[in-house]
């Protein structure tokens, strides 16, 4: 069952990324995120935050983007960028069963 909000060092750890970097990104693209935060102050990310994580972290890391170029393509090709996000997440898993595979030969 997934949960309804995940904590920043959740956030940071789908993304494979820092906890100052995952409170940079919303910050600079705040418009992008619905973060709520606890009675203490602590950042609570939805599975769609964590998406909008990753499809930065696509666009910045393996695509090369500016922050600007990334503002740009969240705001224009959410949808594209989202599938791209998804088959490049499907590929890592396979991948990472095909080397499970090999090591049990």
């Amino acid at each position: 069952m997934e949960k309804l909000y995940y904590s920043i060092g959740e956030a940071a750890q789908a993304i494979g990324e820092s906890t100052s970097l995952v409170r940079y990104w919303t910050n600079e693209f705040d418009r992008h995120f619905k973060v709520k935060r606890s009675s203490r102050g602590d950042r609570k990310y939805t599975a769609e935050d964590i998406d909008t994580l990753k499809q930065i972290h696509y666009l910045v890391n393996v695509k090369g983007m500016t922050l600007e170029g990334v503002d740009k393509a969240l705001k224009e090709n959410k949808g594209a960028v989202d599938r791209s996000v998804k088959v490049l997440e499907s590929l890592k898993i396979i991948r990472d069963q095909l080397v499970e595979v090999k090591k049990a030969l």
